[in-house]
């Protein structure tokens, strides 16, 4: 499909553009002020409280389940990076699949947040459990992003990088 907004031309790319020239960053780089807010808080969520392979787990089964192959694209080799295996990130896709009862928790926050627009008391006991009161708000605002950042990649038919 053709992007319905074509990205920068490199000529007109800032100093975080050129140092990661990512279709995602050039796009929505067409609406500066909007893009450079995006940016801070997509940052302070990638640099936040969570554990890597739990932020990526809950990436990858929002962009399983919003479609998002930019998304998916992207977060399997960060996915990688922060530890998950090739089989594990494949394992995102299927509902059924054994997982360790602490990445379970991180699937079904994603699950209960697709499915239902929010989470069972079930599943927020658990998350009171392992995280601290910053960190569920985190997770929630991680899945939350993803799944409105997956609508606007879609939307704007933002190509995956060769």
């Amino acid at each position: 499909m053709t992007p319905r907004v074509r990205p920068l031309p490199p000529e007109e790319w800032d100093d975080f553009q050129k140092a990661n020239p990512y279709n995602i960053f050039t796009t929505l780089g067409r609406h500066p002020s909007l893009y450079r807010a995006w940016l801070r808080f997509g940052g302070a969520l990638l640099d936040g409280t969570l554990p890597p392979r739990d932020r990526e787990l809950a990436i990858l089964r929002t962009a399983y389940h919003s479609g998002s192959a930019y998304e998916w694209h992207q977060h399997a080799r960060l996915g990688r990076e922060a530890g998950l295996s090739a089989e594990e990130i494949e394992w995102v896709r299927q509902p059924d699949a054994l997982w360790p009862v602490e990445d379970r928790l991180v699937l079904q926050v994603a699950d209960d947040l697709h499915y239902a627009g929010d989470l069972t008391d079930a599943t927020w006991a658990a998350l009171c459990d392992r995280y601290d009161e910053a960190s569920r708000i985190e997770l929630v605002m991680l899945v939350a992003h993803y799944g409105m950042l997956a609508l606007v990649l879609r939307t704007l038919r933002v190509e995956i990088e060769e």
